[in-house]
């Protein structure tokens, strides 16, 4: 078994890299790391300041050359409801972060709450739809 395994790379759809990137750097605070045209695609790695290791690819909708226009209609219609992609975020500040992120326009799901398995977390959505809910850690 390799001990040293992590999570290096994540993907999540964006129906507007402009907006992903306005969100993820200036709402979230991340690093842009990458951000790679291709015909007329764009592609964005962003990712935790301090945290080199661990990004999140920002991709045009079912980007694989393999979906059909069926599937690719669907992603985008579940993508509109939110429900096709989430990414769980953790902080030590929940309140303080829920605060600045709303302040911030960004779009509220859930305000803080602690749910009754002991997780306490609120619940955003990106400029795409994607699910962003935030965990507060010790």
């Amino acid at each position: 078994m390799d001990s040293n395994l992590k999570i290096h790379w994540t993907f999540l759809p964006h129906t507007d890299p402009d907006a992903a990137l306005a969100f993820y750097r200036d709402t979230l605070g991340f690093e842009v790391r990458n951000d790679v045209g291709y015909g007329d695609s764009r592609w964005l790695t962003v990712g935790p300041v301090g945290q080199p290791d661990t990004a999140l690819v920002l991709e045009p909708p079912a980007a694989d050359p393999g979906i059909t226009d069926d599937e690719r209609r669907l992603i985008t219609e579940m993508m509109a409801k939110g429900t096709f992609a989430r990414a769980v975020l953790s902080t030590t500040d929940l309140d303080g972060t829920f605060a600045r992120l709303q302040a911030a326009g960004a779009e509220v799901v859930q305000e803080p709450i602690t749910h009754p398995y002991g997780i306490k977390d609120c619940a955003f959505r990106d400029p795409s739809g994607n699910l962003i809910r935030i965990n507060e850690v010790s």
